[in-house]
Protein backbone atom coordinates (compact mmCIF):
# COMPACT_ATOMS: atom_id res chain seq x y z
CA UNK A 1 0.00 0.00 0.00
CA UNK A 2 1.04 3.59 -0.61
CA UNK A 3 0.35 4.44 3.03
CA UNK A 4 0.11 2.17 6.12
CA UNK A 5 -3.26 0.41 6.23
CA UNK A 6 -3.92 1.23 9.89
CA UNK A 7 -3.48 4.96 9.27
CA UNK A 8 -5.59 4.97 6.11
CA UNK A 9 -8.32 3.01 7.88
CA UNK A 10 -8.36 5.44 10.82
CA UNK A 11 -8.79 8.49 8.59
CA UNK A 12 -11.38 6.84 6.34
CA UNK A 13 -13.40 5.64 9.34
CA UNK A 14 -13.40 9.14 10.80
CA UNK A 15 -14.74 10.65 7.57
CA UNK A 16 -17.38 7.94 7.06
CA UNK A 17 -18.58 8.24 10.67
CA UNK A 18 -19.16 11.98 10.36
CA UNK A 19 -20.71 11.65 6.92
CA UNK A 20 -23.23 9.14 8.29
CA UNK A 21 -23.98 11.48 11.19
CA UNK A 22 -24.30 14.35 8.68
CA UNK A 23 -21.91 16.47 10.71
CA UNK A 24 -21.68 19.74 8.75
CA UNK A 25 -18.11 20.59 9.79
CA UNK A 26 -15.53 18.46 11.57
CA UNK A 27 -11.78 18.38 12.07
CA UNK A 28 -9.52 16.03 10.14
CA UNK A 29 -6.14 17.39 11.23
CA UNK A 30 -5.35 19.56 14.24
CA UNK A 31 -2.51 22.02 13.70
CA UNK A 32 -1.19 22.23 17.25
CA UNK A 33 1.30 25.00 17.99
CA UNK A 34 2.47 24.61 21.60
CA UNK A 35 4.84 27.56 21.12
CA UNK A 36 6.06 29.96 18.43
CA UNK A 37 9.69 30.14 19.51
CA UNK A 38 12.04 28.97 16.77
CA UNK A 39 15.77 28.60 16.26
CA UNK A 40 15.48 29.71 12.61
CA UNK A 41 14.02 32.72 10.81
CA UNK A 42 12.85 31.19 7.54
CA UNK A 43 12.01 33.42 4.61
CA UNK A 44 8.30 33.07 3.88
CA UNK A 45 7.31 32.29 7.47
CA UNK A 46 5.27 34.94 9.23
CA UNK A 47 4.84 33.23 12.59
CA UNK A 48 7.66 35.00 14.43
CA UNK A 49 6.32 38.39 13.35
CA UNK A 50 2.61 37.69 13.82
CA UNK A 51 3.22 36.33 17.32
CA UNK A 52 6.23 38.50 18.17
CA UNK A 53 4.69 39.59 21.48
CA UNK A 54 4.11 36.02 22.65
CA UNK A 55 7.24 34.21 21.48
CA UNK A 56 8.10 33.25 25.05
CA UNK A 57 4.61 31.95 25.79
CA UNK A 58 3.76 28.26 25.71
CA UNK A 59 0.53 26.30 25.79
CA UNK A 60 0.45 24.15 28.95
CA UNK A 61 0.70 20.42 28.31
CA UNK A 62 -2.78 19.61 29.61
CA UNK A 63 -4.30 22.34 27.46
CA UNK A 64 -2.59 20.90 24.37
CA UNK A 65 -3.97 17.45 25.12
CA UNK A 66 -7.42 18.86 25.80
CA UNK A 67 -7.43 20.71 22.46
CA UNK A 68 -6.97 17.39 20.67
CA UNK A 69 -9.85 15.87 22.62
CA UNK A 70 -12.03 18.92 21.99
CA UNK A 71 -11.81 18.84 18.19
CA UNK A 72 -11.24 15.06 18.04
CA UNK A 73 -9.16 15.15 14.86
CA UNK A 74 -7.64 11.73 14.11
CA UNK A 75 -4.38 13.39 13.05
CA UNK A 76 -2.37 16.02 14.92
CA UNK A 77 0.40 18.03 13.32
CA UNK A 78 2.61 19.42 16.09
CA UNK A 79 4.16 22.54 14.65
CA UNK A 80 5.03 26.05 15.75
CA UNK A 81 7.69 27.53 16.01
CA UNK A 82 10.01 24.60 16.43
CA UNK A 83 8.10 21.99 18.47
CA UNK A 84 11.22 20.18 19.67
CA UNK A 85 12.04 23.29 21.72
CA UNK A 86 8.84 22.75 23.73
CA UNK A 87 10.02 21.52 27.17
CA UNK A 88 7.25 18.91 27.44
CA UNK A 89 7.42 17.68 23.84
CA UNK A 90 8.01 14.05 24.86
CA UNK A 91 5.05 14.11 27.24
CA UNK A 92 2.91 15.79 24.59
CA UNK A 93 3.75 13.22 21.93
CA UNK A 94 3.16 10.29 24.26
CA UNK A 95 -0.06 11.82 25.55
CA UNK A 96 -1.46 12.27 22.05
CA UNK A 97 -0.45 8.74 21.10
CA UNK A 98 -2.29 7.49 24.19
CA UNK A 99 -5.38 9.25 22.80
CA UNK A 100 -5.04 7.22 19.59
CA UNK A 101 -3.94 10.09 17.32
CA UNK A 102 -1.74 9.91 14.24
CA UNK A 103 1.11 12.37 14.76
CA UNK A 104 3.27 14.49 12.50
CA UNK A 105 6.13 16.27 14.25
CA UNK A 106 6.80 19.24 11.96
CA UNK A 107 10.42 20.10 12.61
CA UNK A 108 13.31 21.92 10.98
CA UNK A 109 15.41 18.88 11.89
CA UNK A 110 18.03 20.65 13.98
CA UNK A 111 17.16 18.89 17.25
CA UNK A 112 16.13 15.50 15.90
CA UNK A 113 19.40 13.66 16.40
CA UNK A 114 19.57 14.73 20.04
CA UNK A 115 16.05 13.41 20.66
CA UNK A 116 16.86 10.13 18.93
CA UNK A 117 20.05 9.68 20.96
CA UNK A 118 17.93 10.11 24.08
CA UNK A 119 15.73 7.27 22.85
CA UNK A 120 18.73 5.02 22.13
CA UNK A 121 20.08 5.64 25.63
CA UNK A 122 16.77 4.52 27.16
CA UNK A 123 16.47 1.30 25.15
CA UNK A 124 20.16 0.42 24.91
CA UNK A 125 21.16 -3.22 25.11
CA UNK A 126 23.78 -5.20 23.20
CA UNK A 127 21.04 -6.06 20.69
CA UNK A 128 21.13 -2.56 19.22
CA UNK A 129 24.90 -2.57 18.67
CA UNK A 130 24.46 -3.26 14.92
CA UNK A 131 22.37 -0.09 14.63
CA UNK A 132 24.91 1.89 16.65
CA UNK A 133 27.68 0.66 14.39
CA UNK A 134 25.69 1.63 11.32
CA UNK A 135 25.18 5.10 12.76
CA UNK A 136 28.90 5.35 13.50
CA UNK A 137 29.83 4.16 10.02
CA UNK A 138 27.56 6.82 8.55
CA UNK A 139 29.05 9.47 10.86
CA UNK A 140 25.57 10.15 12.19
CA UNK A 141 26.77 9.87 15.78
CA UNK A 142 30.25 10.31 17.23
CA UNK A 143 32.22 7.75 19.23
CA UNK A 144 31.66 9.88 22.32
CA UNK A 145 27.91 9.93 21.72
CA UNK A 146 27.88 6.16 21.20
CA UNK A 147 29.67 5.66 24.53
CA UNK A 148 27.18 7.94 26.28
CA UNK A 149 24.37 5.81 24.88
CA UNK A 150 26.06 2.59 26.01
CA UNK A 151 26.77 3.89 29.51
CA UNK A 152 23.39 5.50 30.17
CA UNK A 153 22.55 5.38 33.86
CA UNK A 154 19.25 4.63 35.56
CA UNK A 155 18.20 8.28 35.44
CA UNK A 156 18.76 8.40 31.67
CA UNK A 157 16.85 5.16 31.17
CA UNK A 158 13.82 6.54 33.03
CA UNK A 159 13.59 9.54 30.75
CA UNK A 160 10.41 9.98 28.69
CA UNK A 161 11.47 9.77 25.05
CA UNK A 162 10.10 9.85 21.51
CA UNK A 163 9.89 6.24 20.37
CA UNK A 164 9.42 4.87 16.85
CA UNK A 165 5.81 3.90 16.15
CA UNK A 166 3.62 3.36 13.12
CA UNK A 167 1.41 6.18 14.41
CA UNK A 168 4.07 8.92 14.23
CA UNK A 169 6.10 10.63 11.53
CA UNK A 170 8.98 13.00 11.82
CA UNK A 171 7.88 15.64 9.29
CA UNK A 172 11.06 17.44 8.26
CA UNK A 173 11.03 20.83 6.54
CA UNK A 174 12.97 20.57 3.25
CA UNK A 175 12.38 23.33 0.68
CA UNK A 176 14.85 22.18 -1.96
CA UNK A 177 18.39 20.93 -2.32
CA UNK A 178 21.23 22.26 -0.18
CA UNK A 179 21.77 25.73 -1.63
CA UNK A 180 18.06 26.56 -1.90
CA UNK A 181 17.03 25.14 1.45
CA UNK A 182 19.82 26.85 3.38
CA UNK A 183 18.98 30.11 1.62
CA UNK A 184 15.30 29.89 2.58
CA UNK A 185 15.99 28.99 6.22
CA UNK A 186 18.65 31.72 6.27
CA UNK A 187 21.37 29.53 7.74
CA UNK A 188 24.04 27.41 6.10
CA UNK A 189 24.37 23.78 7.18
CA UNK A 190 20.70 23.18 7.93
CA UNK A 191 20.10 20.99 4.87
CA UNK A 192 23.02 18.76 5.83
CA UNK A 193 21.70 18.38 9.36
CA UNK A 194 18.20 17.57 8.05
CA UNK A 195 19.53 14.82 5.81
CA UNK A 196 21.68 13.34 8.55
CA UNK A 197 18.69 13.36 10.90
CA UNK A 198 16.56 11.64 8.25
CA UNK A 199 19.22 8.97 7.67
CA UNK A 200 19.56 8.37 11.40
CA UNK A 201 15.79 8.12 11.85
CA UNK A 202 15.45 5.54 9.09
CA UNK A 203 18.25 3.38 10.54
CA UNK A 204 16.62 3.40 13.97
CA UNK A 205 13.16 2.61 12.61
CA UNK A 206 11.19 5.85 12.67
CA UNK A 207 8.77 6.88 9.94
CA UNK A 208 9.92 10.05 8.19
CA UNK A 209 8.06 12.49 5.99
CA UNK A 210 9.06 15.84 4.53
CA UNK A 211 7.16 19.05 3.90
CA UNK A 212 8.05 21.44 1.11
CA UNK A 213 6.78 24.86 0.10
CA UNK A 214 7.19 25.99 -3.51
CA UNK A 215 7.87 29.67 -4.21
CA UNK A 216 8.14 31.84 -7.30
CA UNK A 217 11.91 31.36 -7.45
CA UNK A 218 11.69 27.59 -6.93
CA UNK A 219 13.07 25.58 -9.85
CA UNK A 220 10.66 22.78 -10.75
CA UNK A 221 13.45 20.45 -11.85
CA UNK A 222 15.14 20.94 -8.49
CA UNK A 223 11.95 19.84 -6.72
CA UNK A 224 11.89 16.68 -8.81
CA UNK A 225 15.57 16.07 -8.03
CA UNK A 226 14.80 16.64 -4.35
CA UNK A 227 12.03 14.02 -4.45
CA UNK A 228 14.40 11.57 -6.16
CA UNK A 229 17.04 12.12 -3.52
CA UNK A 230 14.62 11.84 -0.60
CA UNK A 231 13.10 8.74 -2.19
CA UNK A 232 16.57 7.18 -2.39
CA UNK A 233 16.79 7.69 1.39
CA UNK A 234 13.48 5.78 1.69
CA UNK A 235 11.57 8.73 3.12
CA UNK A 236 8.02 7.55 3.77
CA UNK A 237 6.03 10.45 2.35
CA UNK A 238 5.98 14.08 1.26
CA UNK A 239 3.71 17.07 1.67
CA UNK A 240 4.12 19.80 -0.94
CA UNK A 241 2.24 23.08 -1.10
CA UNK A 242 2.46 26.43 -2.92
CA UNK A 243 3.84 29.48 -1.12
CA UNK A 244 1.00 31.91 -0.53
CA UNK A 245 1.38 35.62 0.31
CA UNK A 246 -0.57 35.74 3.56
CA UNK A 247 -0.42 38.96 5.57
CA UNK A 248 2.10 38.01 8.26
CA UNK A 249 4.58 36.58 5.76
CA UNK A 250 4.30 39.63 3.51
CA UNK A 251 4.90 42.01 6.40
CA UNK A 252 7.91 40.00 7.56
CA UNK A 253 9.41 40.02 4.08
CA UNK A 254 9.03 43.79 3.71
CA UNK A 255 10.11 44.84 7.21
CA UNK A 256 12.83 42.30 7.93
CA UNK A 257 14.26 41.56 4.49
CA UNK A 258 13.27 44.63 2.49
CA UNK A 259 11.94 42.46 -0.33
CA UNK A 260 8.83 42.78 -2.47
CA UNK A 261 6.56 39.78 -1.69
CA UNK A 262 5.39 39.74 -5.31
CA UNK A 263 8.82 38.48 -6.30
CA UNK A 264 8.67 35.56 -3.88
CA UNK A 265 5.14 34.20 -3.47
CA UNK A 266 2.94 32.51 -6.06
CA UNK A 267 -0.22 33.70 -7.77
CA UNK A 268 -2.81 31.10 -8.77
CA UNK A 269 -1.57 31.04 -12.35
CA UNK A 270 2.02 30.62 -11.17
CA UNK A 271 0.98 27.78 -8.88
CA UNK A 272 -0.61 25.91 -11.77
CA UNK A 273 2.55 26.34 -13.81
CA UNK A 274 4.82 25.16 -10.99
CA UNK A 275 2.58 22.17 -10.23
CA UNK A 276 1.95 21.10 -13.81
CA UNK A 277 3.76 17.81 -13.11
CA UNK A 278 2.26 17.15 -9.67
CA UNK A 279 0.26 14.15 -10.90
CA UNK A 280 3.40 12.60 -12.39
CA UNK A 281 5.17 13.19 -9.08
CA UNK A 282 2.23 11.60 -7.27
CA UNK A 283 2.75 8.41 -9.26
CA UNK A 284 6.53 8.35 -8.88
CA UNK A 285 6.82 9.44 -5.23
CA UNK A 286 4.83 8.91 -2.03
CA UNK A 287 3.12 12.30 -1.91
CA UNK A 288 0.56 12.76 0.86
CA UNK A 289 -2.88 14.08 0.03
CA UNK A 290 -5.49 13.22 -2.53
CA UNK A 291 -5.30 12.99 -6.33
CA UNK A 292 -8.23 15.42 -6.39
CA UNK A 293 -6.08 18.07 -4.68
CA UNK A 294 -3.30 17.32 -7.16
CA UNK A 295 -5.71 18.00 -10.03
CA UNK A 296 -6.60 21.29 -8.37
CA UNK A 297 -2.94 22.32 -8.09
CA UNK A 298 -2.40 21.45 -11.74
CA UNK A 299 -5.30 23.70 -12.75
CA UNK A 300 -7.53 20.88 -13.95
CA UNK A 301 -10.43 21.60 -11.59
CA UNK A 302 -11.69 23.95 -8.88
CA UNK A 303 -12.12 23.20 -5.19
CA UNK A 304 -13.80 25.10 -2.38
CA UNK A 305 -11.71 25.84 0.71
CA UNK A 306 -12.46 23.74 3.80
CA UNK A 307 -10.13 25.44 6.28
CA UNK A 308 -12.40 24.37 9.14
CA UNK A 309 -11.24 20.77 8.57
CA UNK A 310 -7.68 21.66 9.65
CA UNK A 311 -8.10 23.97 12.68
CA UNK A 312 -5.16 25.60 14.45
CA UNK A 313 -4.74 25.85 18.22
CA UNK A 314 -1.97 27.94 19.78
CA UNK A 315 -1.09 30.23 22.68
CA UNK A 316 -3.93 32.60 21.74
CA UNK A 317 -6.60 29.92 21.37
CA UNK A 318 -8.39 28.57 18.28
CA UNK A 319 -7.09 30.60 15.34
CA UNK A 320 -9.60 31.66 12.70
CA UNK A 321 -10.38 31.47 9.90
CA UNK A 322 -7.37 29.33 8.98
CA UNK A 323 -3.76 28.38 9.58
CA UNK A 324 -2.46 31.37 7.60
CA UNK A 325 -5.05 34.14 8.00
CA UNK A 326 -5.96 35.54 11.39
CA UNK A 327 -9.18 37.46 12.04
CA UNK A 328 -9.44 36.32 15.64
CA UNK A 329 -8.85 33.64 18.24
CA UNK A 330 -11.58 31.74 20.09
CA UNK A 331 -11.46 30.02 23.48
CA UNK A 332 -13.39 26.97 22.26
CA UNK A 333 -13.40 24.84 19.11
CA UNK A 334 -17.18 24.67 18.79
CA UNK A 335 -17.44 28.40 19.41
CA UNK A 336 -15.04 29.00 16.54
CA UNK A 337 -17.01 26.71 14.22
CA UNK A 338 -20.28 28.44 15.03
CA UNK A 339 -19.14 32.07 15.08
CA UNK A 340 -16.84 32.25 12.05
CA UNK A 341 -18.73 33.21 8.89
CA UNK A 342 -17.06 30.61 6.70
CA UNK A 343 -18.99 31.67 3.61
CA UNK A 344 -16.95 34.89 3.55
CA UNK A 345 -13.70 33.09 2.78
CA UNK A 346 -12.14 31.09 -0.03
CA UNK A 347 -12.48 31.18 -3.80
CA UNK A 348 -15.65 29.96 -5.51
CA UNK A 349 -15.80 29.50 -9.29
CA UNK A 350 -12.66 31.57 -9.65
CA UNK A 351 -13.96 34.50 -7.59
CA UNK A 352 -12.33 35.33 -4.25
CA UNK A 353 -14.84 35.91 -1.48
CA UNK A 354 -12.09 37.66 0.48
CA UNK A 355 -9.26 39.37 -1.46
CA UNK A 356 -6.71 37.74 0.86
CA UNK A 357 -7.83 34.33 -0.43
CA UNK A 358 -7.30 35.16 -4.10
CA UNK A 359 -4.02 33.32 -4.62
CA UNK A 360 -4.31 30.68 -1.90
CA UNK A 361 -4.17 27.04 -3.01
CA UNK A 362 -2.39 25.65 0.05
CA UNK A 363 -2.96 22.12 1.33
CA UNK A 364 -4.30 23.20 4.73
CA UNK A 365 -7.28 24.80 2.99
CA UNK A 366 -7.87 22.63 -0.04
CA UNK A 367 -6.46 19.15 0.52
CA UNK A 368 -9.34 18.22 2.88
CA UNK A 369 -11.76 19.28 0.15
CA UNK A 370 -10.47 16.48 -2.04
CA UNK A 371 -11.10 13.92 0.69
CA UNK A 372 -14.47 15.30 1.80
CA UNK A 373 -15.95 15.56 -1.70
CA UNK A 374 -16.95 19.21 -1.40
CA UNK A 375 -16.72 19.63 -5.19
CA UNK A 376 -17.48 16.02 -6.06
CA UNK A 377 -17.07 14.81 -9.61
CA UNK A 378 -17.88 11.35 -10.88
CA UNK A 379 -15.02 8.98 -10.13
CA UNK A 380 -13.44 11.04 -7.34
CA UNK A 381 -14.01 8.40 -4.67
CA UNK A 382 -12.44 5.72 -6.83
CA UNK A 383 -9.43 7.98 -7.51
CA UNK A 384 -8.87 8.46 -3.79
CA UNK A 385 -9.27 4.75 -2.99
CA UNK A 386 -6.95 3.72 -5.80
CA UNK A 387 -4.34 6.29 -4.78
CA UNK A 388 -4.32 5.45 -1.08
CA UNK A 389 -4.63 1.68 -1.36
CA UNK A 390 -2.45 1.30 -4.44
CA UNK A 391 1.14 0.12 -4.49
CA UNK A 392 3.74 2.31 -2.84
CA UNK A 393 6.22 3.76 -5.34
CA UNK A 394 9.61 2.06 -5.23
CA UNK A 395 12.54 4.04 -3.81
CA UNK A 396 14.56 5.90 -6.41
CA UNK A 397 17.97 4.24 -6.86
CA UNK A 398 20.70 5.88 -4.80
CA UNK A 399 23.80 7.02 -6.67
CA UNK A 400 26.87 9.23 -6.17
CA UNK A 401 25.53 11.54 -8.88
CA UNK A 402 22.25 12.01 -7.00
CA UNK A 403 24.15 12.75 -3.78
CA UNK A 404 26.34 15.22 -5.63
CA UNK A 405 23.33 17.08 -7.03
CA UNK A 406 21.78 17.27 -3.56
CA UNK A 407 24.82 18.85 -1.92
CA UNK A 408 25.13 21.84 -4.23
CA UNK A 409 25.67 24.57 -1.64
CA UNK A 410 27.93 25.19 1.32
CA UNK A 411 29.31 21.63 1.15
CA UNK A 412 31.11 22.49 -2.10
CA UNK A 413 31.87 26.09 -1.13
CA UNK A 414 28.86 27.60 -2.89
CA UNK A 415 26.66 28.51 0.04
CA UNK A 416 24.49 31.61 -0.08
CA UNK A 417 27.00 33.46 2.14
CA UNK A 418 29.96 32.61 -0.09
CA UNK A 419 30.09 36.07 -1.67
CA UNK A 420 29.78 37.77 1.71
CA UNK A 421 32.56 35.62 3.16
CA UNK A 422 34.82 36.38 0.21
CA UNK A 423 34.27 40.13 0.53
CA UNK A 424 34.78 40.21 4.29
CA UNK A 425 37.90 38.05 4.09
CA UNK A 426 39.43 40.13 1.32
CA UNK A 427 42.35 42.46 2.16
CA UNK A 428 40.10 45.42 1.31
CA UNK A 429 37.94 44.58 4.30
CA UNK A 430 40.70 45.99 6.48
CA UNK A 431 40.15 43.57 9.34
CA UNK A 432 39.43 39.95 9.98
CA UNK A 433 35.69 39.37 9.68
CA UNK A 434 33.32 37.01 11.37
CA UNK A 435 34.03 34.29 8.82
CA UNK A 436 37.83 34.37 8.87
CA UNK A 437 38.25 32.13 11.88
CA UNK A 438 39.24 28.53 11.34
CA UNK A 439 36.23 26.48 10.35
CA UNK A 440 35.25 24.03 13.05
CA UNK A 441 33.81 20.60 12.52
CA UNK A 442 30.06 21.09 13.02
CA UNK A 443 29.14 17.52 12.20
CA UNK A 444 27.96 16.70 15.70
CA UNK A 445 27.42 20.21 17.04
CA UNK A 446 23.98 20.58 18.56
CA UNK A 447 21.64 23.24 17.28
CA UNK A 448 20.79 25.77 19.94
CA UNK A 449 18.36 28.57 20.52
CA UNK A 450 20.58 31.62 20.39
CA UNK A 451 19.71 35.09 21.57
CA UNK A 452 18.68 36.13 18.06
CA UNK A 453 17.24 32.94 16.57
CA UNK A 454 13.51 32.98 16.03
CA UNK A 455 13.02 36.39 17.60
CA UNK A 456 13.03 38.49 14.46
CA UNK A 457 16.23 40.19 15.71
CA UNK A 458 18.40 40.65 12.61
CA UNK A 459 21.29 42.52 14.23
CA UNK A 460 23.83 39.85 13.30
CA UNK A 461 22.72 39.86 9.67
CA UNK A 462 22.63 43.66 9.60
CA UNK A 463 26.16 43.81 10.99
CA UNK A 464 27.30 41.46 8.23
CA UNK A 465 25.66 43.63 5.57
CA UNK A 466 27.36 46.72 6.95
CA UNK A 467 30.73 44.97 6.74
CA UNK A 468 30.03 44.05 3.13
CA UNK A 469 29.17 47.68 2.33
CA UNK A 470 32.37 48.90 4.01
CA UNK A 471 34.43 46.36 2.10
CA UNK A 472 32.92 47.40 -1.22
CA UNK A 473 33.61 51.07 -0.43
CA UNK A 474 37.23 50.21 0.32
CA UNK A 475 37.54 48.39 -3.00
CA UNK A 476 36.03 51.31 -4.97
Amino acid sequence: MRFPFALTKKIASHIIRHKLRKTPKFAMVLQLEPLHTCNLTCTGCGRIREYSTSLKDMVPLEQCLQAAIECDAPMVSICGGEPLIYPKIEELINGLLDQGRVLYICTNGMFMRKKMRDYLAVVYSPKIEPKLQKLLDGKLISEKEAETIRKSDDAAKKKIVIRPTKWMYWNVHVDGLEFTHDLIVEREGVFKECIEAIKMAKIIGYQVATNTTVYKETDVQEIEDMFKYLSSLEVDGHTISPGYDYDAAKKDMVKRLGRDPKGFFLTRDMTRQKFAKIQEWGKAFTIFGTPVYQEFLAGKRELTCTAWAIPTFNVKGWKAPCYLMTDGHYPGYQEMLSKVQWEKYGVVNGVARDPRCEHCMVHCGYDPSGALGTNYQSGDNWKNIKYNFGAKPKPFPASPELEKRAYNGVTIGKGHLAEAKAIINSPAAGARGAFTRKEEDHQHQEAHVGSHCGTGDTSERDELLEKIKDAKKAEA
